[in-house]
């Protein structure tokens, strides 16, 4: 008996195109919002054809998790234990961006792996750094080589955090020039104190949806999302479960409503302290100072809306989009009048490489706030930037 056309067609490397599918997936849609079927149809299968590959969608999603630092670990084997620190985040950048629209999994991966799982990826991703602060010891010896290895990778990992439609070899020697900047960075000779910036308070919480704010983020922050209920939100604030539902539809409104404050309290932050600067250079070290000021003093919910913003819905999260993309232009303006080498790609580019900066290099430090390591991570943002 021979097979049925279906069956010949069927190609060898399903698995890998299944993978390859999921992480867009799940990198465009978020962990819980993917659903298996949209993973098949994007491969062109069965749902059922799909579970003959993985049991569930945690165990695609863990696979996912680990191509990428399998990848990343395969690439730095071909550079050579002393190879040039050019040679091997060459290597990182050409697969990151070969890549990208998978690379988006790494919201998620702390938040969403078992424990064990989580600890083989991250055995993975520390021999990565480990080979680029090598390198960077080498080339750039100081005391904090795996500050600047990990805020390099950072930097080379925005790519997977955007959008901007851009060539790949351009985006490459774009990426590869800022993360060889920042690893060179001397972080020791950063200005102290910096430029004084001033960020609005957080508003006191005096009404009970304030509250409500308040309450959820660090729950969200510390369980993850999908695993905090309505109720627990409510218990936090002394409230039964429905009594929720007069102030929020639902959890997803919360966290939007969050993440607007947040943005607002940016934007507020932006203004003042551009306010009375004049040159480009100077908009730009108070730009930095005060998202880096920012960073620091709103780590709980950056990396709440880094993970679980995407999986909302569109509703929801468009004004969240739009607000990012008005700071963004900020940066971009002033950006290209100290650049007049960059194009609008270019510079938007550089941007979120100076975001992914903050984000590697803030847990790095485990986010401990002081000016020391303030002026530190903004010394490697401008960095990216090549300023």
């Amino acid at each position: 008996m021979t097979a049925g056309p279906a069956a010949a067609a069927r190609p060898r490397n399903r698995k890998q195109l299944i993978v390859e599918a999921a992480g867009a997936v799940f990198s465009e849609r978020g962990y819980h919002s993917a659903s298996m079927e949209e993973i098949a149809a994007a491969v062109g299968i069965t749902a059922a054809a799909l579970y003959r590959h993985f049991p569930n969608k945690y165990a695609l999603f863990a696979e996912c998790a680990n191509v990428m630092a399998d990848r990343l670990v395969a690439a730095l084997e071909e550079v050579p234990e002393d190879g040039a620190l050019a040679d091997v985040l060459a290597a990182a950048t050409r697969v990151t961006v070969a890549h990208r629209a998978a690379g988006g999994v790494y919201r998620w991966e702390a938040r969403y792996l078992d424990r064990d799982d989580r600890r083989v990826l991250k055995g993975k991703f520390a021999h990565v750094v480990g080979r680029v602060a090598a390198a960077v010891r080498r080339e750039h010896p100081a005391s904090d080589e795996h500050l600047r290895a990990v805020a390099a990778l950072g930097a080379i990992g925005s790519i997977t955090m955007h959008h901007n439609a851009f060539a790949r070899r351009r985006v490459e020697d774009l990426l590869l020039a800022a993360a060889l900047r920042v690893a060179a960075t001397d972080t020791r000779q950063a200005p102290g104190g910096g430029p004084l910036v001033e960020l609005p308070a957080v508003p006191q919480p005096r009404t009970r949806r304030s509250e409500i704010l308040a309450a959820a983020i660090p729950l969200f922050e510390r369980a993850g999302f999908a695993a905090v209920t309505n109720g627990m939100i409510a218990e936090a604030v002394g409230l039964v479960p429905s009594g929720l539902y007069r102030y929020f539809p639902g959890k997803a409104d919360i966290l939007a409503a969050a993440c607007l404050q947040a943005a607002g309290l940016l934007a507020q932050a932006v203004e003042h302290n551009l306010r009375g600067v004049t040159g480009a250079h100077d908009a730009l070290t108070a730009l930095t100072a005060t998202y880096v000021a920012y960073s620091f003093e709103h780590h709980s919910l950056t990396s709440v809306a880094d993970a679980e913003i995407v999986g909302l819905p569109d509703a929801l999260r468009r004004p969240l989009v739009a607000a990012q993309r008005e700071h963004i232009a900020v940066w971009e303006q002033h950006l290209r009048q100290a650049r007049p080498d960059l194009d609008a790609r270019q510079a938007r580019v550089l941007v979120h490489a100076g975001f992914g900066v903050v984000v590697e290099a803030g847990r790095r430090l485990r986010w401990a706030d002081s000016p020391e390591h303030r002026a530190a991570v903004a010394a490697l943002f401008m960095s990216a930037l090549g300023l």
